[in-house]
């Protein structure tokens, strides 16, 4: 019967060690930055590695062009990029840590 407590303390040690990496991970996360663009890179978007954006930039020739829709839609364009890379390399070192395993509330 020791033996499978032997095999529970393995198991909680494990569990531990995993949550230890996942919390470094995850505060490395929020300095990692990736750059979304729009427009051909006429607009720029940083997002860290949990998907909060920290800063944008729109060249002055789409400003001064006053077409808004346009304007808006390259915004959209590059936040959308910038969340996708994000995400991608989330999922990438989350999952190096959890070794591929899709767990509730970590992705």
């Amino acid at each position: 019967m020791s033996g499978s407590f032997g095999d529970m303390g393995n198991l909680l040690k494990q569990a531990q060690e995993m949550q230890r990496n996942l919390d470094r991970v995850r505060e490395e996360l929020k300095t990692e930055i990736v750059v979304g663009t729009g427009g051909g890179g006429t607009v720029k978007v940083e997002v860290n590695g949990e998907g909060e954006v920290k800063a944008l930039a729109i060249d002055d020739n789409v400003i001064s062009s006053g077409d808004r829709a346009m304007i808006e839609d390259l915004v959209l364009a590059a936040l959308r990029d910038g969340i996708g890379q994000a995400l991608r390399v989330r999922k990438e070192k989350l999952g190096a840590v959890t070794g591929g395993l899709n767990l509730p509330g970590i992705f």
